[in-house]
C-alpha cells in the first residue's frame, strides 16, 4: 500500500491509487467483515479502507441502503469531511483530543469505487455523531 492513515481508536486506510484505471472496473476487490471489523480492498489499484469502530456496523445497517445516494454525492461529501478532517490534524485547537491524528490521503481525481465512498461518507457520519463533531 502507498499511503497509511490511522484514525483515533478506529483504523481507516486508503492509499492513493496511482494509475487511471477506475477502482470500480476492477474485479479484484474484496469487502470482509468481522464484527466491527470492516475491510475493502483492491491490490491491484493500491487502496485499502478499514474501518475498525465498536458499534460502527451496527450503526451502518440502520443508515439508507447502497444505492440511495450517488457516487458522485458520495465523493463530493467525502471531499468536504476530509478537507476539514485533514485542517483539524494540523490544528493545534484539535490536537489535545486524539481524534484527528494523521490526515487522510483522499485524492479528489481518483475514483475509489462506490463501495469505499460509500463506507468513508458512512464513517464520517458516525464520526460526527459517535463523538459529537461538525465536519461540515
Amino acid at each position: 500500500m502507498k499511503n497509511l492513515i490511522v484514525i483515533i481508536s478506529i483504523l481507516l486506510m486508503i492509499a492513493a491509487c496511482s494509475g487511471t484505471q477506475k477502482a470500480s472496473e476492477q474485479t479484484a476487490s474484496s469487502t470482509q467483515v468481522e464484527n466491527d471489523t470492516l475491510r475493502i480492498a483492491n491490490d491491484s489499484l493500491d487502496y485499502e479502507i478499514i474501518i475498525f469502530e465498536p458499534g460502527f456496523n451496527s450503526w451502518l445497517a440502520t443508515q439508507r441502503p447502497r444505492g440511495y445516494y450517488s457516487q458522485s454525492y458520495l465523493e463530493q461529501k467525502n471531499w468536504r469531511y476530509i478537507v476539514t478532517y485533514n485542517n483539524r490534524v494540523i490544528s493545534s485547537q484539535y490536537a489535545a483530543s486524539g481524534l484527528y491524528p494523521q490526515q487522510i490521503d483522499y485524492q479528489y481525481d481518483t475514483d475509489y469505487g462506490y463501495e469505499v465512498n460509500y463506507l468513508l461518507f458512512h464513517y464520517f457520519l458516525f464520526f460526527q455523531k459517535e463523538y459529537n463533531q461538525n465536519l461540515k
